[in-house]
């Protein structure tokens, strides 16, 4: 009888390693057209709005970049750009807020119905998106404008003219209407996966239902609050559509200012700064986002060890009684 040949030495390490190999090509040549999408249509103006914004504008308004320089940024700090920057910041922040004042309600009375509920009530949500934004802002100027359901219904009880049109108000109330979606879907996200059994301890433990609410579930929801305030603040601090529509030239914010200053103005330098401060300031909250869900997982992951760990103590003592 021959005895059992031995693998050879590093056969089992080796064939792992092209095996690993062979998975890294997989996962690059998938995601490759991503990538190169990604190259061409973001990473490439993102470095041409980055090369304007240090060019230089000419007496008749062209744009040259031979003369680099920092003028543009400098400009930022003028009282009018700053001043509009600081209205948009407001009116962002005021979006986020009623947003999360609504959506936050609704999403919660979604996650708490039953499968068939949720589902209809789902769609009802994103039916709005699935119509022409520029429709439905058109939509809400009708129904805010003098001669809409809204001013007739306030001449009908005696209130005189409803005048809410061109204001900072029109413009809150188009945003809220625009991005409220974005506010009610990572909330419903979190919601849904929340463990409702700590809702329930607490209420064993004599918590009150709003105790329980502010000690349990808001906690548990941290991170869809805050990727839904990301995700509607950052539209809604360079909002360009919205505000042009509903808020005309008297309410102006940054976005279409920065509109004003490639269309009208000429000033490509200047609006490239612009820009470039605007997409700072995604990256930002990006980020922010990102590390405020990946503390959530950490803190879910901590304590689902944490009950483990209980558990599994808790057997020997089980198994003793």
């Amino acid at each position: 009888m021959q005895p059992a040949r031995r693998p050879r030495a590093g056969t089992g390490s080796s064939g792992e390693a092209a095996a690993a190999q062979a998975k890294r090509r997989q996962g690059m040549l998938l995601a490759s057209p991503g990538a190169l999408y990604l190259l061409i249509f973001f990473v490439v103006p993102l470095a041409l709005i980055s090369v304007y914004s240090f060019a230089t504008r000419t007496s008749t308004g062209r744009t040259s970049l031979s003369g680099w320089n920092v003028e543009s940024y400098e400009a930022i700090g003028d009282d009018i750009i700053l001043g509009i920057i600081g209205r948009s910041a407001w009116l962002a922040t005021l979006t986020t807020a009623l947003c999360l004042a609504v959506g936050y309600p609704f999403a919660y009375y979604l996650a708490t119905r039953p499968r068939h509920v949720r589902a209809i009530l789902l769609v009802l949500v994103m039916i709005p998106f699935w119509t022409n934004g520029l429709v439905r802002v058109f939509a809400i100027r009708f129904l805010l404008g003098s001669n809409g359901p809204a001013s007739a219904l306030s001449e009908s009880l005696g209130f005189g003219t409803f005048r809410i049109l061109f204001t900072p108000t029109a413009v809150t109330i188009g945003m809220v209407y625009s991005f409220l979606t974005l506010m009610v879907l990572p909330l419903y996200v979190a919601l849904e996966r929340m463990d409702w059994s700590l809702t329930e301890a607490a209420r064993d433990l004599y918590a009150g239902g709003s105790k329980a609410f502010w000690k349990v579930t808001l906690p548990l929801t941290k991170s869809g609050i805050v990727a839904g305030s990301v995700l509607v603040f950052v539209p809604s601090f360079g909002s360009y559509v919205v505000p042009d529509i509903l808020g005309g030239a008297k309410t102006l914010l940054i976005g279409s200012y920065i509109a004003r200053q490639f269309r009208d103005a000429r000033n490509w330098p200047l609006g490239a700064a612009l820009s470039v401060l605007l997409i700072a300031a995604m990256l930002i909250a990006v980020a922010l986002n990102q590390r405020s869900g990946s503390g959530a997982e950490g803190g879910d992951r901590r304590r689902a060890r944490r009950r483990g760990r209980a558990a599994d103590e808790a057997e020997p003592v089980t198994a003793a009684v």
